[in-house]
């Protein structure tokens, strides 16, 4: 029997709209948080580091991307590579990392909401964008692409707008003021600053590898996926270094540290509250977490998609609506995500916003999740040699190792720092291999799939 397969309807601009669309709310929020336990000068240091992981993950990431072009990205890599129990670890590490960055994004649209209507509760307003969000992804994939597309562009542009109107108040002298001051009042050395800020220099860049989950909706994905993956991380790198570098310069960096609109706030320093440039900022600005919050929907209902339709996850999470979309995969992941974004009570005992938890959750399945594909990349590499790869991952395999082993650093980090939120993710891990042990005769059951055992 073949497999169920998406319909390919997209280009190499949609891939390019969805792969930075993932990822662009993170220059508009989150990262500041990184200031309030590094200091500016720390996460600097931090985000650098990152920032090359990124890219040299990115470019080994590629190759798997192209040579198996699957909804369930990571998942059929390491299904590949490893087998059942390896598929599970990256499809899980995937979903967490996909079901829990949406709640944070829609936390933020709420608070840049409530900035125009202070009467408006920000959590009203995250489940009011879940419904409106998940709907536009239920009614087609060339839709939903479009307009990630076009919010996308937007967005971008709004960050080249905010850092010019914010330069001619631009002050190193800002920046660098106390610049690793921020670990202290925590209680930490600098270089222990540096190391706990890792989840919020992630947030800068996580989820771009959701464009992989798109490969079987991509015309010619072979050539269309590497065009988007490397234009796309380096769009976001230089993005990523000159919002963060423009936005501590302009006043008062410590004010923007612990906030989720700190672009209106940083834009406020310079023009002041009348501007219409800073209402511009706050409507415009929109549109980055928007993009974000549509695209990562898009992402984690191909993930549950493809765990569902290969036995890992119940069958009906596979079917497609008359759209030929995953509708209840779609509204699964948006139930998950508007109960996490009223569990206040459990991230209080990490001490932590509700934000910063969600961030730092979906940060520990994003690790995960990358350390696997890079081993996957490894073990393909020696075990399926014809395998056709149209893109090869450069430098191998010096730059898939700098990404694998940082990737292992920054997950270290991550545990010493954020113990509590480790274990609830181990939980989560857990509660997912327990079924996997006790629903093995649904990928007994399961339609065969040539690409995730390499069989013909």
């Amino acid at each position: 029997m073949s497999v169920q397969q998406l319909k390919p309807t997209l280009g190499t601009l949609h891939l390019w709209g969805i792969a930075v669309g993932l990822v662009i709310s993170g220059e508009y929020f989150g990262w500041s948080y990184g200031w309030g336990v590094a200091g500016t000068l720390g996460f600097l240091v931090t985000a650098v580091l990152v920032a090359v992981m990124y890219t040299c993950f990115i470019f080994s990431f590629t190759e798997l991307t192209t040579a198996i072009p699957h909804a369930g990205g990571p998942f059929a890599y390491s299904r590949r590579a490893y087998g059942e129990k390896g598929g599970l670890i990256a499809g899980l590490a995937t979903l967490i990392e996909f079901v829990f960055a949406p709640p944070a994004i829609a936390l933020a649209i709420g608070a840049y909401l409530n900035v125009q209507f202070p009467g408006l509760d920000p959590k009203t307003a995250a489940v009011g964008a879940y419904i409106v969000f998940m709907t536009l992804n239920i009614l087609g994939v060339q839709l939903a692409a479009t307009f990630e597309l076009l919010v996308t562009i937007l967005a971008v542009l709004e960050l080249l707008v905010f850092m010019g109107v914010v330069a001619p108040g631009f002050s190193f002298s800002n920046f660098v003021l106390n610049g690793w001051a921020g670990s202290e009042s925590f209680g930490m050395p600098a270089v222990s600053g540096i190391f706990a800020a890792i989840p919020f220099a992630i947030w800068f860049f996580l989820a771009i590898e959701g464009a992989a989950m798109a490969a079987e909706e991509a015309k010619d994905p072979k050539r269309t996926i590497p065009k988007a993956y490397v234009t796309g991380i380096l769009t976001l790198v230089v993005l990523a270094m000159g919002v963060m570098i423009m936005a501590g310069g302009a006043g008062d960096w410590s004010a923007l540290s612990n906030i989720n609109d700190p672009l209106p706030q940083a834009m406020k320093m310079v023009v002041g509250e009348n501007s219409g440039w800073l209402h511009m900022l706050v409507w415009i600005g929109l549109f980055g977490l928007v993009a974000s919050f549509h695209g990562i929907i898009l992402g984690y209902s191909r993930q549950f998609f493809a765990l569902a339709r290969a036995g890992y996850l119940p069958a009906s999470l596979a079917k497609l609506s008359r759209f030929q979309t995953p509708h209840r995969a779609i509204i699964a992941g948006g139930i998950i995500g508007i109960a996490a974004i009223y569990s206040d009570g459990l991230i209080n005992l990490q001490g932590m916003s509700l934000t910063a938890a969600m961030i730092t959750m979906a940060v520990f399945g994003a690790i995960v999740m990358y350390i696997m594909s890079m081993l996957s990349l490894f073990k393909l590499r020696r075990t399926e040699p014809h395998l056709e790869r149209t893109f090869m991952a450069p430098g191998f395999p010096v730059v898939p190792g700098i990404a694998l082993v940082l990737s292992v650093i920054c997950l270290i980090a991550m545990a010493w720092f954020n113990a509590i939120i480790g274990l609830i993710f181990l939980v989560f891990m857990a509660v997912g291999y327990c079924y996997f042990q006790l629903t093995a005769h649904h990928r007994a059951n399961a339609e065969e799939d040539a690409l995730l055992t390499g069989s013909n």
